[in-house]
């Protein structure tokens, strides 16, 4: 039995933004109509008001007058680590009355008379307002005057350079990486392979083998549509691909277009049946009679809706295995990210997607950030503005920034998913005019999640391995969203839980599991290569007669902007 950890309860966005969130967007309506309901609060009950700015007065008081330090940090909390806010007196006060009021705020919207729902709307808010009026933000950040002085006044100028440029080519946001930092097909996604098959949705990459023997059995991989597919191939260190292709196994890569305004009734349906023939491709290259198949976060949703189809046609056999990475197929989640979501959302969405005719991946990218501001925002303003410099060079976060867009057919797709829920009955998403059951897909699938992720909780990522048939495998990864796919083994921080028996409470599930140092990867690379049928001698040869290798990897449609 595990013990059961107290896991810190620290209220921050995250809590209340995930995929669904993304997906939908947020209507700066609802946030005011929030804003409004707080100020009513105040106005209505004034003596509630006057206790708290007083219990805030007394404390703050406290803090000036006796230098007291009542308030420590959350654990995880970066922004304040330069000694200057501990050891400087009045670094130290200004630091403690932020965390005073930040405190005195939260009890202040716990004890108004608004519904749970509308308290947590309003925490959602204040978090943003705290963490955007941090002390650290501004130019009285110990580092920020250390860096102006030991600049002669430069860092200033080049920071509001930055601010200018962000406003004008970036949204607003401060940039997390420069353009130039990587080159794609140079610096990431550079493992060497041949564009074998092409049509109107997506590009087929087959990689060069780079082992001795390979198994018969072809793994394909479908990434989601929101994103390139190179989070599979960075830098060789953590390139998934490359570590597939050194333990043997014949490995293809799917490359969704980016699509634009032309291909706004592209659905889940014709991204299915695109998959579908890269699938044929894969075997009639290969010469094997079915494939494995990997998809991660919408692309597993993809595979699930590719497996149903092929069953109710009776022609589920050209599948082997299924392996999902943070993939929603139960879409319930049980979190406060679901309160600025209604009926009126949904569709205001869905006619502003079909009106534009694609939903732009800049537009989630943003919500995303928010998710971790003080991670993905306020920290590269306090870098690029405050200290005048560059954003650091991290693959990672330049694949985050080159986001595609969604056809409105499919986003008005994810949208039902998320409102419905279909797939957790028979027959409840019809995909290429057949229903899905996923019961009755018996293909093996093996099934990660993260236990910080925040964007597809991990908890509905177990619940949606238990709609599967066959033979299911769960590990819950330490890791969030991206770094729970991207787990390479050699992480000294990397570990896994698992439990072979499958309960139907995930937190039962989780009590029981084992602990395991390092990363998931290895007890995956056994698993497929399980399932991946016998060795051979390595084919050096990319393509065959019918889908013979065109341009180089990574191919053209990873370079549509």
């Amino acid at each position: 039995m595990r013990e059961r950890s107290a896991k810190s309860a620290e209220i921050t966005p995250a809590t209340y933004i995930n995929a669904q969130s993304a997906i939908t967007g947020l209507r700066g309506q609802d946030l005011f109509s929030t804003l409004r309901k707080v100020a009513a609060q105040g106005l209505q009950h004034p003596l509630r008001s006057a206790r708290h700015a007083l219990a805030l007065g007394k404390q703050v008081s406290r803090v000036v007058l006796l230098g007291e330090t009542p308030y420590q940090l959350p654990a995880r909390d970066t922004r304040f680590t330069d000694p200057t806010w501990t050891l400087n007196p009045l670094y130290r006060r200004g630091l403690q009355t932020y965390l005073a009021w930040q405190h005195q705020v939260k009890h202040w919207i716990d004890d108004t008379d608004l519904s749970k729902d509308d308290r947590d709307r309003a925490h959602f808010i204040f978090s943003l307002l705290n963490d955007a009026l941090s002390p650290s933000n501004t130019l009285l950040n110990p580092m920020a005057v250390k860096e102006l002085f030991n600049s002669g006044g430069n860092s200033v100028v080049k920071g509001i350079g930055h601010m200018f440029d962000d406003l004008l080519h970036n949204n607003g946001l401060p940039r997390q990486t420069t353009k130039d930092a990587f080159e794609v097909g140079r610096t990431v996604a550079a493992t060497q392979g041949s564009v074998v098959f092409r049509n109107e949705l997506l590009e087929l990459i087959q990689y060069k083998p780079m082992s001795e023997k390979q198994y018969a059995r072809p793994l394909l991989i479908v990434p989601p549509q929101i994103n390139k597919f190179y989070i599979f191939d960075l830098s060789p260190a953590n390139s998934f691909v490359q570590y597939c292709l050194k333990n043997g196994l014949q490995t293809f890569m799917i490359s969704w277009r980016n699509p634009d305004v032309r291909h706004r009734e592209w659905g889940l349906s014709t991204y299915v049946q695109a998959t579908e023939e890269a699938m044929a491709a894969c075997r009639s290259i290969t010469g094997a009679k079915d494939v494995n198949l990997v998809g991660a976060c919408a692309g597993g949703l993809t595979i699930a809706a590719l497996q149903g189809h092929l069953q109710a046609k009776r022609q589920l056999r050209k599948v082997a295995s299924a392996t999902y990475m943070v993939s929603l197929l139960d879409s319930q989640i049980d979190s406060a990210a679901t309160l600025f979501i209604d009926e009126t959302t949904l569709e205001a969405a869905k006619r502003r997607s079909y009106q534009q005719g694609v939903l732009d991946g800049r537009d989630m990218a943003k919500i995303f950030a928010w998710m971790r501001p003080n991670d993905l925002i306020w920290s590269y303003w306090i870098n690029n503005y405050l200290l005048g410099k560059s954003p650091p060079a991290f693959d990672i976060l330049y694949w985050n920034n080159d986001s595609t867009r969604l056809p409105a057919a499919l986003h008005g797709d994810l949208l039902d998913f998320f409102k419905h829920n279909p797939l957790t009955h028979p027959g409840g998403l019809e995909v290429c005019g057949t229903p899905i059951d996923l019961q009755k897909v018996t293909v093996d699938s093996f099934n990660v999640a993260g236990i910080n992720d925040h964007i597809t909780p991990w908890d509905a990522v177990y619940r949606s391995t238990l709609l599967l048939g066959g033979d299911r495998r769960f590990l819950l990864s330490n890791s969030g969203h991206v770094q729970s796919i991207l787990n390479p083994p050699g992480n000294p921080k990397a570990n896994y839980v698992e439990n072979s028996k499958l309960s139907s409470d995930p937190r039962a599930w989780y009590y029981d599991a084992q602990k395991h140092e390092g990363s998931w990867w290895p007890a995956w690379l056994e698993w497929i290569q399980a399932r991946s049928s016998t060795q051979r001698e390595t084919q050096m040869a990319l393509g065959n007669a019918m889908h013979p290798a065109m341009e180089a990897a990574p191919g053209t449609y990873v370079h549509v902007r």
